[in-house]
């Protein structure tokens, strides 16, 4: 007859450094876009939000998002947190500096995909669209290249009471840069409206990491782009009462297109 025999002394001491490591490291779900807030509390005005840069980081190490109060434009690449501020200067934020809105993942590409030349943004997105595998997965999207141009933009921090995004943005700062760089992008499915941005959401920066901002427009030469399918969405509502009282009824897919879109040329 067999007997229940307890774990011994030597075992303990493996096994419990292995669970507190388990229990305490990030979740490294690589297929996990995670985001904090919605778009659509963002177009309404809400740029105060609770989560830190750390906490992004701790759920991502690659996408975007925004300061509090629309402090310019937040970029994560390869675990390094960036914010280019009106202007196209990209600086490190304090790992203590809120966040009204970001969608990050661990990035770990799945997928090439060869880019010609391209002349537009319009035209970029045209020809990822046919190279991914499905219209209703999340995709982060990451392309090295060499830019002739790229506009970018960013809006300078806002004081409250605030008003809504889509007349914030006409205070947006244009900047033309070129050279080479890194496009970080998110893809979202069409069914996201309201939540997050559906179609592809572009940010920016230059290859020594101190210029960027968010993409209106861009010319490209060829290169390759990563591609991270991710088919798991989580989403983090802020808790506090502004987010509890904003009104979040209606359609507000134009406002989300004059923010999105270059405000001069209309697309």
């Amino acid at each position: 007859m067999q007997r229940n025999r307890k774990p011994s002394f030597f075992s303990t001491l493996i096994l419990t450094p292995l669970l507190l490591v388990f229990l305490c490291a990030p979740s490294l779900a690589g297929d996990t876009l995670f985001q904090y807030s919605t778009i659509d509390a963002l177009l309404a005005g809400l740029y105060d939000g609770k989560m830190t840069v750390e906490q992004l980081k701790f759920k991502g190490d690659f996408g975007l998002g925004t300061l509090n109060g629309i402090n310019g434009e937040l970029i994560l690449l390869e675990g390094q947190a960036y914010n280019a501020a009106p202007g196209g200067h990209a600086a490190t934020p304090d790992d203590q500096s809120l966040i009204p809105f970001g969608a990050v993942a661990f990035f770990r590409d799945d997928a090439n995909i060869e880019m010609p030349a391209i002349t537009s943004m319009a035209e970029l997105n045209k020809q990822l669209l046919k190279r991914l595998p499905s219209e209703n997965l999340f995709y982060a999207i990451r392309i090295d290249a060499d830019f002739p141009t790229i506009k970018t933009r960013a809006i300078a921090k806002q004081q409250p009471p605030y008003k809504p995004l889509a007349e914030v943005v006409k205070q947006q700062v244009v900047v033309n840069l070129s050279g080479k760089g890194t496009l970080v992008g998110i893809y979202s499915p069409p069914f996201v409206k309201g939540v997050g941005v559906p179609g592809f959401h572009w940010h920016f920066l230059t290859e020594d990491r101190s210029k960027g901002g968010h993409v209106l427009d861009l010319a490209m030469a060829t290169a390759t782009a990563q591609v991270d399918t991710l088919n798991d969405f989580t989403v983090r509502l802020p808790k506090d009462g502004a987010y509890d009282k904003l009104d979040l009824t209606g359609d507000k897919s134009k406002e989300l297109h004059a923010v999105e879109k270059d405000t001069e040329h209309k697309q």
